[in-house]
């Protein structure tokens, strides 16, 4: 398969949660779903005429899917850089951490992780984000400025854990 270059910018930094959640997909694509079009394959194959025989078309088109998501998850996991959280804490914004910020009043808080687990909707934004680029290495009391989307925007960072 050839790499393209969105898969080249894509970070390979994964919580151990994400990672072990990998390897359960994983192990469940080769033990349990595999095997069962391996056979509706050979099932197929049986039937006769290869060329106009549907079944045989399908399931052979089932088993390159399911043999390309399997390649997928070997290599992210062949691949994956774990966080360690808060190892080493060093009083500054790092990969796996925690931040709490305030903004206009509010507080906010943000785990900052790889973009494979990724989700601002439940307080995870990726390092290579905006934001998680922008706090990188401050520290509590620091304030930060980012262009957003919806325009500049002026943090403070209140907590690290």
């Amino acid at each position: 398969m050839l790499r393209t270059s969105q898969d080249e910018e894509q970070s390979h930094e994964l919580t151990l949660f994400a990672f072990e959640r990998l390897k359960r997909q994983l192990t469940q694509l080769i033990e349990n779903e595999r095997p069962g079009v391996v056979e509706d394959l050979s099932v197929a194959v049986q039937k006769g005429d290869l060329r106009e025989n549907a079944e045989y078309q399908d399931a052979r088109a089932r088993l390159s899917r399911l043999d390309g998501r399997i390649f997928g998850l070997r290599e992210r996991i062949k691949n994956a850089i774990l966080i360690q959280a808060n190892v080493g804490h060093s009083g500054r914004v790092q990969i796996g951490c925690t931040v709490v910020l305030s903004a206009v009043g509010q507080e906010t808080t943000f785990q900052i992780l790889g973009s494979q687990e990724s989700s601002p909707a439940h307080g995870r934004i990726s390092y290579l984000s905006p934001l998680g680029a922008a706090l990188l290495a401050h520290q509590v009391g620091e304030s930060i400025t980012v262009n957003l989307p919806q325009g500049v925007m002026t943090y403070k960072i209140v907590e690290i854990r």
